[in-house]
């Protein structure tokens, strides 16, 4: 027998989550390489300290795209949690699942079983909201999800002006709508960030029958056959390799999970022969149907001092303040995320009364995390399209494992997206001209004021445009022939190989991502342990695939 019945490939939000639920079964061997270190840092612990980390390359790997026509040749920079926890280690904590409806495209897409019906278990299985109880929400998860802690009066009248513009309040975005306006749960622990690593992998490290690597680069498959028995990795230089028993699961992410099946042999045919690689499988759409949110940051100046953070951040009283909040209260803006409120709404492209706009609002202004704050007192209003049609691809360079994939986001490349996304900033800017915000700033600084007719508006929407850092689907799971992964996340072709991560995702959930993750990991661990009783009943504990 090997030494392990499970390898887990990252120990990212997915890989943590899905490593702490399997080894409840104390039978249940699992081995959990991470090619990242420890989060023993005072910003991965800060909920705000993302604005510090997410570009930091102790703790994130620095992917930067092809150069992209959609954004007027730019490159954008992709940053991917490297520590344990992964991306949820480093992101902005929001918490917020995505429609429902976005469940149930899965399932129409042939991800039998993803529904919405069938997948709110799960997440109400892993969350421990503190907030008022419903039949949409889970209170005794290891999950911590916070409601906002801090209030500020140019958020408050940016609220105003968005109900007068004839948005509802929304009261909690994770349970019958996410339509309307309100304010953004965050995944926080008391006065600290919850990440994958806090509320799932370090309660179950202790466990005798859960074993974690960091530092370890997983480099190939070993295969048997058909069958993949085990991995190679580099484990601080030296060359190693673990066996499995029964599976090894793929929990990399939507960049490195198809960077390691391609460079393992199963991918696009043209592809992996280019490079010299023996097919095992071809299978067309491994690193194909890549997406992401592409987000326009809007940035208005305030008429008061005293109001952005942008102006806090510079006030040593201000600090102490801001410090003393955190420290005794658990709250004030230290406890903030990507976005204090927002929401989501139709434009006049929408499907229905289905929101295509997802908004982000935050009293500061910055060019992009990891900068200085702005000099001036600035506001931000984000937004993003919901459901974008563009599609990109990550394909290998070469085959060295630790080489950076070529990653083509192909942003805004399909008409509807940007129709949307130019729709999005007139109601954005809608909303800035309403009485309730009018003479809370003086003016724009982005687009700005010379920014007027589509044409203008789409090509500052070119020139500005960032990542929302969701990058995903490019491990598709479906039940047709081109699908990489059936819907028990098994990888097609091949024996002894799952895939859970944000790359199985069929079509991107509307809003943030990383709640979805969490869940994809809570319900694989959910098939997986069935298919491990369902052997054990049968008096065998082996090859649990079924």
């Amino acid at each position: 027998m090997a030494d392990f019945d499970y390898i887990i490939v990252g120990a990212g939000t997915a890989g943590s989550t899905l490593a702490a639920r399997l080894t409840e079964d104390s039978s249940c061997r699992v081995l959990v390489l991470e090619a990242g270190g420890s989060d023993r840092n005072l910003w991965l612990k800060l909920p705000v300290g993302y604005y510090k980390s997410i570009y930091n390359d102790r703790y994130s790997r620095l992917y930067r795209t092809e150069t992209d026509v959609g954004i007027n040749g730019r490159r954008m920079d992709c940053p991917r949690g490297r520590v344990i926890g992964g991306s949820s280690s480093i992101n902005g904590l929001i918490y917020i699942r995505g429609q429902h409806q976005d469940f149930d495209d899965w399932a129409l897409q042939g991800a039998d079983g993803w529904d919405y019906n069938s997948v709110l278990p799960h997440f109400r299985t892993l969350e421990n909201y503190a907030g008022e109880p419903s039949q949409y929400r889970g209170n005794l998860g290891p999950l911590h999800v916070s409601d906002l802690r801090n209030r500020n009066s140019a958020c408050d009248a940016w609220m105003a002006a968005a109900r007068a513009s004839g948005l509802p309040l929304n009261q909690d975005f994770n349970a019958e709508t996410t339509f309307g306006i309100g304010s953004y749960q965050l995944t926080l622990n008391g006065r600290f960030r919850d990440s994958a690593a806090t509320a799932f992998l370090k309660p179950a490290i202790s466990r005798p029958n859960l074993t974690v690597n960091l530092h370890a680069n997983v480099t190939a498959l070993h295969f048997e056959g058909n069958r993949v028995r085990g991995v190679k990795y580099l484990h601080r230089g030296e060359e190693r390799q673990a066996m499995a028993d029964c599976e090894v699961i793929l929990c990399g992410g939507a960049v490195q999970t198809p960077q390691l099946l391609q460079l393992s042999g199963i991918g696009p045919e043209k592809l992996l022969q280019r490079h010299g690689i023996t097919v095992r499988y071809a299978s067309p759409e491994v690193g194909e149907n890549l997406q992401d949110h592409i987000q326009m940051r809007t940035i208005v100046e305030l008429s008061r001092r005293g109001v952005s953070l942008n102006d806090h951040v510079r006030n040593p009283l201000r600090l102490a303040k801001m410090g003393l909040e955190w420290l005794l209260d658990a709250s004030g803006p230290l406890t903030v995320g990507a976005g204090q409120v927002g929401g989501a709404l139709c434009t006049r492209h929408a499907d229905g009364d289905r929101p295509d706009l997802q908004l982000f609002v935050m009293p500061l202004s910055v060019d992009k995390p990891g900068k200085p704050l702005h000099k001036f007192p600035g506001f931000t209003t984000s937004f993003w399209q919901c459901h974008p049609e563009s599609r990109g691809s990550i394909h290998i360079n070469s085959t060295n494992p630790l080489q950076d994939p070529s990653i083509q986001m192909n942003y805004l490349s399909a008409q509807r997206d940007r129709e949307v996304t130019v729709e999005g900033l007139k109601m954005v800017r809608d909303i800035y001209r309403q009485p309730a915000f009018r003479s809370e700033w003086t003016r724009e600084i982005i687009p700005g004021d010379g920014c007027n007719s589509d044409e203008e508006m789409l090509q500052a929407i070119r020139e500005n445009a960032t990542t929302v850092y969701h990058l995903v689907g490019t491990c598709r799971m479906g039940r047709d022939s081109n699908a990489v992964v059936d819907p028990k996340l098994r990888v097609l072709g091949v024996e002894g190989l799952r895939v859970v991560d944000a790359s199985v995702m069929p079509r991107i959930t509307s809003a943030n991502t990383n709640a979805a993750t969490y869940m994809i990991a809570e319900k694989a661990a959910s098939m997986i342990r069935a298919a491990t009783d369902t052997t054990n009943h049968q008096g065998e504990f082996s090859h649990a695939t079924t």
